[in-house]
């Protein structure tokens, strides 16, 4: 590793957290995480944005643990639940490739802001034995500034969450109290490194930023705000996936506001006030998707 790369894990600051602990010696901090890399998944995914998944699939790495908390995680079983297989910089670069060889549209990063200079090296090593697909962060976006520009030049797809406008519906969630303000400086970073969106001539994203939504039960004001600030803050210069997947899972039932599916005519509603705004660059979800089938599992496949 770079001599960066060693100082953000001896005194870590990738997410907004800030715990500050030596993972080389072993101190966990919030997300529990060492300085070893685990994943529980590295295979092609085709759940993703059309212009992710492609006819192929999106070669997806799902790396466990998480510096967020979110009650109704629907990934728990590995981002809070323990569950993954020790990886080294080498075998996580030799997956890129392998995923390569399958034929995915790109590299999908899964929850990666805990394992970022590791990450970094891993890329690095890739493209040196020639890897050529764009790479695509996948993050819940309670990254550090430093974090994100610690990528630029190495990331082509930012597919990042914009979750709560609120703190206090981020507080008592995620456990995260300064999560708009984290999330939105992330972005705009993001924006400024990659810039407006690109595509090849099968309509599989090259360069650009997806900025995804979920909506949550109740939240239907929040959700306006956050469509609001990304149409007002980039416009027509990123898109916008708007989601209603959202499941009651993990921890979710034992808040009695979030313990039942989203109500589908407040989802159309957000769909109808994004378009009143303008928005045109999004994406929308059919009934249906909110099921724990959508799911992968996390069996360590390709890891």
């Amino acid at each position: 590793m770079t001599t960066n790369n060693i100082n953000s894990l001896t005194h870590c600051s990738l997410c907004a957290r800030n715990c500050g602990v030596d993972r080389t010696k072993g101190e966990l901090g919030f997300c529990k995480s060492s300085d070893r890399i685990f994943a529980s998944r590295a295979a092609l995914h085709h759940w993703e944005e059309p212009c992710i998944s492609g006819t192929k699939g999106s070669g997806t790495v799902f790396f466990s643990s998480c510096s967020l908390g979110c009650v109704f995680c629907q990934n728990y079983e590995i981002s809070t639940g323990g569950a993954g297989k020790e990886i080294s910089i080498e075998r996580l670069s030799e997956i890129f490739l392998e995923l390569e060889s399958l034929g995915a549209h790109n590299i999908n990063l899964v929850t990666p802001t805990h394992f970022v200079p590791q990450i970094r090296e891993a890329i690095i090593l890739s493209k040196e034995k020639g890897l050529s697909l764009p790479i695509v962060y996948n993050t819940g976006s309670y990254d550090t500034l430093d974090t994100i520009k610690s990528l630029e030049g190495l990331i082509d797809i930012y597919l990042p969450d914009l979750k709560y406008f609120d703190d206090k519906y981020s507080t008592k969630y995620s456990r995260a109290k300064d999560y708009f303000k984290t999330a939105s400086k992330a972005i705009e970073e993001m924006y400024r490194q990659v810039g407006e969106p690109s595509f090849n001539e099968d309509g599989i994203m090259t360069k650009g930023i997806i900025v995804r939504h979920m909506m949550l039960p109740g939240l239907l004001f929040d959700s306006k705000k956050i469509i609001d600030y990304l149409y007002n803050t980039y416009g027509h210069s990123i898109y916008i996936s708007i989601m209603n997947q959202y499941t009651p899972t993990h921890k979710a039932k034992q808040y009695k506001e979030i313990s039942k599916p989203l109500n589908n005519h407040h989802y159309e509603a957000l769909i109808d006030y994004a378009l009143s705004l303008g928005v045109t660059n999004a994406f929308i979800q059919e009934e249906g998707t909110a099921s724990e089938s959508f799911i992968p599992a996390f069996d360590y496949r390709g890891v």
